[in-house]
């Protein structure tokens, strides 16, 4: 029988389709990826090239050998200096499209995505994503940051060399605000923190546990909106992003690595995304509001329904996408 669930923070439903529902593995029915090479003459992003990105950003190592290197986007949604905008009499509103959008190349080789690097690079990416996202909050025209990775082309990436990317925009989305003041009416009703309820329901039901360590926990949603739709929270309840420490940091590299290895592995290396949701600007140090970074697998598409309704889908039942990841582990390691 068909299941109704709903995302205690976002307040999102979804339906478990539990009679569809599909096999974990069966998810890997795909057609295979061809292999990448170390390095392409033709590529912007691989060593040699950099004249082609313009100056770095940001880089860690040198300029002739750098390890990760940030830049701004040749083609970007949003502009520093975006010039004078002529604002007409109308019932319509607008604004120019001021911000910031830089791509964070994530390493020297074409074909080294983060379930394939070693400890240390990935390390020295969650470097670079921290500090970018800490330099963009200084921008008083930015107020709200956005970093995110699109892996493979049904997750929306055009350039096959590994990269995320950076959006500071001008102004914070509705959808944004929605979760936000979910937040805040959750916590003014119960005097605690959604997010951190959740983590220790988690904890208690065991289910859909995917990974955990001193710092960090990680699970496929109840309400997941598609198969494999895990969140990676910090156990430690801070806002933003930009406040995770050293120590967290080199966790939180970790389990993310670990978590992208089991679905490399486990699903045949899929298309997916994955976006931090950080507190923008205009909330401060608000106490409502826990960052948390939620991971996309695209093995499902959008249709009619969700477009027109809002409510997702899900041909897999969470906690059997748990186990399945779980079950990948263990034969990994």
């Amino acid at each position: 029988m068909p299941e109704l669930r709903q995302n205690l923070a976002t307040k999102e439903w979804v339906i478990i389709a539990h009679e569809r529902a599909r096999r974990p593995d069966e998810f890997r029915d795909r057609k295979p990826r061809p292999a990448s090479p170390k390095k392409k003459d033709d590529c912007p992003f691989c060593p040699g090239n950099e004249k082609m990105t313009g100056a770095a950003t940001q880089l860690l190592g040198s300029a002739e050998a750098w390890k990760v290197r940030s830049v701004p986007n040749r083609f970007p949604a949003l502009v520093p200096s975006p010039g004078p905008h002529r604002s007409k009499q109308t019932l319509y509103r607008s604004l120019p499209g001021e911000g910031l959008h830089e791509v964070l190349i994530e390493s020297p080789r074409h074909d080294e995505h983060p379930a394939l690097m070693d400890k240390q690079q990935m390390r020295d990416l969650v470097t670079l994503y921290q500090e970018r996202f800490r330099a963009s909050l200084q921008n008083n025209k930015v107020a709200l940051t956005m970093l995110f990775k699109n892996h493979g082309e049904a997750a929306g990436t055009s350039l096959e060399h590994p990269h995320s990317q950076l959006i500071g925009s001008c102004v914070v989305p509705s959808h944004v605000r929605h979760r936000m003041d979910e937040a805040q009416k959750y916590f003014e009703q119960n005097g605690a923190c959604v997010f951190c309820r959740m983590i220790a329901e988690e904890k208690r039901q065991e289910e859909r546990i995917v990974a955990e360590t001193d710092h960090f926990i990680a699970f496929v949603l109840y309400a997941a909106l598609s198969p494999f739709h895990i969140w990676l929270l910090p156990k430690r309840h801070v806002a933003t992003f930009a406040d995770m420490t050293s120590e967290e940091a080199d966790d939180f590299a970790s389990v993310l690595q670990g978590l992208l290895k089991r679905i490399h592995q486990g699903l045949d290396n899929p298309d997916y995304n994955y976006v931090m949701q950080s507190a923008p600007l205009d909330r401060g140090m608000t106490e409502c509001f826990h960052w948390y970074l939620s991971l996309v697998v695209r093995l499902s598409k959008t249709a009619g329904f969700e477009l027109g309704s809002g409510m997702f889908i899900n041909t897999a039942v969470p906690e059997e996408s748990a186990k399945f990841l779980n079950a990948t582990n263990a034969a990994a390691s």
